[in-house]
């Protein structure tokens, strides 16, 4: 090539040309109707007056880094540019041979200015060559202000397609509406210069690369050259496309929503996710396009074979002012080596696939299509820059199965009035009839809901425990400590020699002198020493950790032979009195052994405690750090716990593999992703703390501690309030005031939200940050103060006050609440986790008001929840579960926490028949047994009459008998009752006065009272019995009658009550004969009482 020739005219419909392109990346502008020849020695511009001023300050400028000079033409109409281009033509020919032209082949103008041109340089005869791939190549690295205007352009592109298009087709999937995808695209046209889509750039530079394209519904076409056809959108595989050009640079974004795919359908999509990222990973500079295809075939050609037909044929395009750069294609033919700054179209999709899940012809055929807009690297993989979420949870549409119930209620609800209009004034309560049912019908849902759960609970935790070892923890042995482990160690002191007391720092050892023999004892073995001064005499007693001694939590351990013979106590004594000679009295011995032992002692518990915080420690991997001055970093931040006692700022700043926090004293907390089970940002809305907060898997240690949560945070405002402060609503200061902190609030908002965005896409979304939803939180005291806990996509938490809370609802089997009654005004809630052996979390005092709200979010999280009237003891729950878990699954698992389960019923009737078949025998003074016999007519009469029902034994009695014994039972007390009488006559009311029957009665009751508490299972008794018996069986988990009392012991939430249930299953026997002779025995004890009262008339 001798020399370049560009010429751009006007043609509203080229879009992309090389030549306005070469311009663009040149001036920034496009320049229509100008000719360029850029020969070896001089730079000529034909172009009208206007443009040429535009140009005009390049041909003034002297500068020594410019190559050649410029010489520019104004456009002469009279002539029709002959000599102008007579100058050019002369150009050409002056450089280098002058024989052949660079020139761009594809662009084609029209307009009589590009013919004439076009005729000139034709009558020459040049040889050209197209110099399109060259100049693509030169122009591809973009400098640091072009990768700006990118990025500002897929800022763009996400937020259309997150906040407009996303949000449009799901309100049409959940408003089951039809609508066109050529409609929808042109909403997207609009949508990219609305303001409330669209910020933080001048929208008077926005515009489409290209008309967004959506395909639903089996017809797909894989390509960026198609358009929206008129076709309805099927809720099936939804195909998205849409780039938006900022400045004349392009930016594309591509995502595949998917309406209830099936298992198949989201494994495929999860492939091609991953496939993905191994086109970002090989995509580095210095990598041949073509090495890069080769890689990401073969992966899947290893990984799925069978999806490998279903490729694109090409896996993205370089793009920049053009959107589609044809010679650098990632695909098996282009030699191209990637470099340092290009900006790549990133394109894979599956095309063709077969769905045999599908219910309709439309769905039976479906594509599935991902892109993004990345930046290649030096060393690393290539960055995204159109940040939008595209994992399976973000892009997948589940709707629930309960649409076709809804249908068919709304139905019923439609029929009803019809069916009623025949009845006249039915009409009017139709409506107040649908209303109700529409009402029960969400608690309907919500309870049917809960009993499939239900049976999924106790199947799912079968499984889970049966394929969980069943080895329990092998407790860990206390290591053995020992002093020296040969006499040379020995210290060769002359407290030793000399038979003192002598404390060895170095192996934490002391030397006691027994029976004339200096013995070492660990520092390990000695329980605590104490010592006293008693007359002339200092006592230093010495007590030791032995078999059967009370022991604190962390001391002692296992003894390795419990069986010897070990050393209980030592006392030394030691006079006062110094002798004549003597520097100091032979009690200093022993002064300066005690403060000696209590400071080893105390440096060796220490370093024990250390040891046992590290004991389970899980070792993490070195943090890289990554050199990049563009980390994302937050500063002036406070971290909680406190590294040390005194709170001190520090700066968060994520690298390649996690984060570091560093104080301001130099400190240093290392939190690395892969230890990262759940990250919470939570705003200043509310709060006077905007935060990050981590949650880890595995406990780190710093400031001496282990912490498995850690949290970031600043301070938004004043905490407190100055109350001595006048207050005025129309003070200029607290107004500004008021200002400032709104405008701190935006600001510390807006960097944090940055930072996580920023930290997200760096790490290819393996951290997400959950935000908490504030209005779907409700107060409890998870510790000792009520704070409000607030859900998050999968977590309930409470990060603002410390010690915060975090429960992960993947981790939680079941939710309990307790105390559940009317007349309280608030109830607990209790988390059962799947890991049984770990200790349930409990949230207090929750009020009675947000429990509706609670189970429907329960419900919504498909957790299963129950509830009761009682606080139970859930660590004897726990242990009894864990110790064995077959049988308690075998005995009907969790649903002992069911109040509405059928055991209890059973269990209720069983323990009302055990304790109204027991009386009371008749035994004592006559004046007790008379009253006695009075206070409890009632209740006989009420007794018998509930067992002439004919439950149990009864029920095979005919009426004839029944009427009989009905007839004999009244003649019996008709006698009874005259003999009462006849006695109370003879003795006149003397013992009892008629002004005090109300005292009279009460005394005479009360030694029945005591009478029948001291009888085992007297009257009132099995009637307060009947009183708690439905709370208590409420908990029972068993559903055979016979084992009832075994299972109610187990889940009993009170000790007291085991007691009366062993009482009860002992004389079950009894409590289950006839009714016929339970009368019996009531009669003779009557007919025993009769005579005695008439001996003594």
């Amino acid at each position: 090539m001798d020399c370049l020739v560009s010429a751009v005219g006007v043609d509203d419909e080229i879009v992309y040309s090389k030549s306005a392109a070469l311009q663009t990346w040149l001036f920034g502008y496009e320049l229509t109707d100008t000719i360029m020849v850029l020969a070896s020695d001089v730079a000529y511009f034909l172009a009208s007056k206007k443009k040429i001023e535009f140009l005009r300050p390049a041909e003034t400028v002297k500068d020594e880094n410019s190559i050649v000079p410029i010489k520019l033409l104004v456009r002469d109409r009279n002539d029709k540019d002959e000599a102008n281009f007579k100058t050019l033509i002369s150009a050409i020919k002056g450089s280098k041979r002058g024989k052949t032209l660079g020139v761009f082949s594809r662009d084609n103008y029209p307009g009589e200015f590009m013919d004439s041109w076009r005729a000139a340089i034709k009558k020459e005869s040049f040889a050209t060559h197209d110099v399109s791939p060259a100049v693509a190549y030169l122009m591809a690295p973009k400098e640091d202000s072009e990768i700006i205007t990118i990025k500002k352009a897929c800022m763009v592109s996400v937020d259309v397609f997150t906040k407009y298009l996303k949000d449009q087709i799901m309100e049409i999937i959940d408003s089951d509406k039809k609508v066109k995808h050529s409609k929808l695209s042109e909403g997207v046209e609009s949508a990219i210069t609305d303001k409330k889509y669209v910020s933080g750039v001048d929208v008077n530079q926005v515009d489409m690369c290209y008309p967004a394209i959506i395909q639903s519904g089996g017809n797909y076409n894989l390509k960026f050259s198609v358009v929206s056809d008129k076709n309805i959108l099927h809720f099936g595989s939804i195909v998205c496309s849409l780039g938006v050009r900022y400045k004349s640079y392009c930016s594309n974004v591509v995502r595949t929503l998917l309406v209830n795919p099936s298992d198949e359908v989201q494994n495929n999509y999860t492939f091609l996710v991953t496939l993905e990222e191994e086109v970002l990973k090989s995509l580095t500079a210095g990598t041949k396009l073509s090495e890069v295809y080769d890689t990401c075939y073969n992966f899947v050609k290893n990984e799925k074979s069978a999806l490998v037909d279903n490729l694109t044929k090409s896996f993205g395009f370089a793009m920049g002012i053009e959107f589609r750069e044809s010679s650098l294609i990632i695909g098996p033919k282009t030699a191209v080596i990637a470099k340092k700054g290009m900006v790549f179209n990133i394109n894979i999709g599956l095309a063709n696939l077969q769905n045999k899940d599908a219910n309709d012809k439309e769905g039976k055929v479906y594509a599935l299509f991902i892109g993004d807009t990345v930046l290649v690297n030096d060393g690393q993989p290539a960055t995204i820059l159109t940040n939008s979420k595209k994992k399976i949870k973000n892009i997948g549409i589940f709707l629930k199965d309960e649409e076709d119930d809804d249908e068919e209620e709304e139905d019923e609800k439609v029929r009803t009035p019809k069916q009623q209009e025949i009845l006249g004034r039915g009409k009017r309560t139709a409506v107040i009839e649908s209303k109700l049912r529409s009402e029960q019908s969400q608690e309907e849902k919500r309870k049917q809901h809960q009993k499939e759960l239900a049976l999924q609970l106790n199947e799912k935790a079968k499984e889970r425990l049966a394929k969980q070892s069943s080895g329990k923890e092998v407790e860990k042995a206390r290591k053995n400590t020992v002093s020296y482990k040969n006499v040379n160690q020995m210290p060769r002191e002359p407290e030793v020699k000399d038979l003192k007391l002598y404390v060895d720092r170095k192996y934490e050892t002391v030397i006691l002198p027994v029976f004339g023999i200096p013995v070492p004892f660990h520092i390990s073995t000695i329980k605590n020493i104490s010592q006293s001064v008693e007359g002339d005499y200092t006592y230093l007693r010495v007590n030791f950790f032995h078999p059967g001694a009370t022991m604190g939590r962390n001391e002692g351990g296992t003894y390795l032979q419990p069986d010897a013979t070990f050393v209980k106590e030592v006392t030394y004594r030691s006079t006062n009195t110094k002798e004549p000679g003597e520097i100091s009295p032979p009690s200093s011995n022993l002064n300066t052994a005690f403060r000696l032992i209590k400071e080893v002692q105390k440096k060796f518990k220490n370093r024990e405690a250390e040891e046992r915080e590290k004991e389970d420690l899980v070792k993490q991997d070195t943090l890289v750090l990554s050199q990049n001055k563009g980390n994302p970093k937050l500063k002036d931040l406070y971290i909680r716990p406190n590294i040390v006692t005194k709170r001190m700022t520090g700066s968060l700043e994520a690298h390649t593999n996690g984060f570091r926090y560093t104080s301001v004293r130099g400190d240093k907390v290392d939190i690395l992703y892969n230890n990262i089970k759940n990250a919470f940002f939570q705003p200043c809305d509310g709060e006077m703390i905007i935060l990050l907060h981590f949650h880890l898997k595995h406990a780190i240690m710093f400031g001496k501690k282990k912490h498995v949560d850690v949290q970031f945070y600043t301070e938004v405002g004043e905490i407190t309030t100055d109350l001595g402060k006048h207050q005025h609503m129309h003070d200029r200061d607290d107004l500004a005031a008021e200002q400032s902190e709104r405008e701190l609030r935006h600001k510390l908002k807006t960097a944090f939200k940055s930072f996580c965005e920023k930290v997200e896409s760096m790490t290819k979304q393996e951290i997400e940050f959950d935000t908490p939803f504030r209005e779907l939180g409700f107060p409890g005291a998870p510790f000792r103060s009520t704070v409000l806990l607030q859900p998050t996509s999968g977590c309930l938490v409470n990060l603002t006050e410390w010690p915060p809370f975090v429960i992960t609802l993947e981790d939680v089997e079941l939710v309990h609440f307790e105390r559940v009654q009317f007349h309280l005004k608030n109830f607990d809630m209790i988390f059962v986790f799947k890991e049984y052996l770990k200790k349930v979390a409990m949230v207090n005092a929750i009020p009675m008001n947000m429990l509706d709200h609670v189970k429907e979010w329960l419900n919504s999280c498909d957790i299963r929840y129950s509830e009761g009237i009682q606080s139970l003891n859930w660590t004897k729950i726990m242990k009894t579960i864990t110790d064995d878990p077959d049988g308690f699954f075998e005995s009907g698992g969790w649903t002992f926490l069911d109040p509405e389960s059928d055991t209890e019923a059973q269990v209720e009737d069983e323990e009302e028949e055990e304790d109204d078949a027991y009386e009371p025998t008749d035994s004592g003074s006559n004046i007790e047994s008379e009253d006695d016999s009075e206070y409890s007519e009632g209740d006989t009469e009420g007794t018998e009459s509930e067992e002439s029902l004919g439950t149990g034994e009864e029920s095979g009695k005919d009426w004839s008998d029944l009427e009989r014994e009905a007839e004999e039972e009244d003649r019996e007390r008709r006698n009874f009752e005259d003999d009462y009488t006849r006695t109370k006559d003879k003795k006149g009311g003397k013992e009892f006065p008629a002004r005090n029957d109300k005292h009279s009665k009460s005394s005479n009751l009360s030694p029945s009272k005591h009478k029948s508490s001291r009888d085992s299972g007297g009257h009132h008794k099995s009637r307060s019995h009947d009183k708690h018996g439905p709370s208590k069986n409420k908990h029972s988990p068993s559903k055979d009658r016979h084992s009832s009392s075994s299972n109610k012991d187990k889940y009993s939430p009170s000790k007291g009550r085991d007691k009366h249930n062993s009482s009860k299953g002992r004389d079950r026997h009894h409590h289950k004969s006839s009714s016929s002779d339970k009368k019996r025995s009531r009669d003779e004890s009557r007919d025993r009482n009769s005579p005695r009262k008439k001996s003594r008339k």
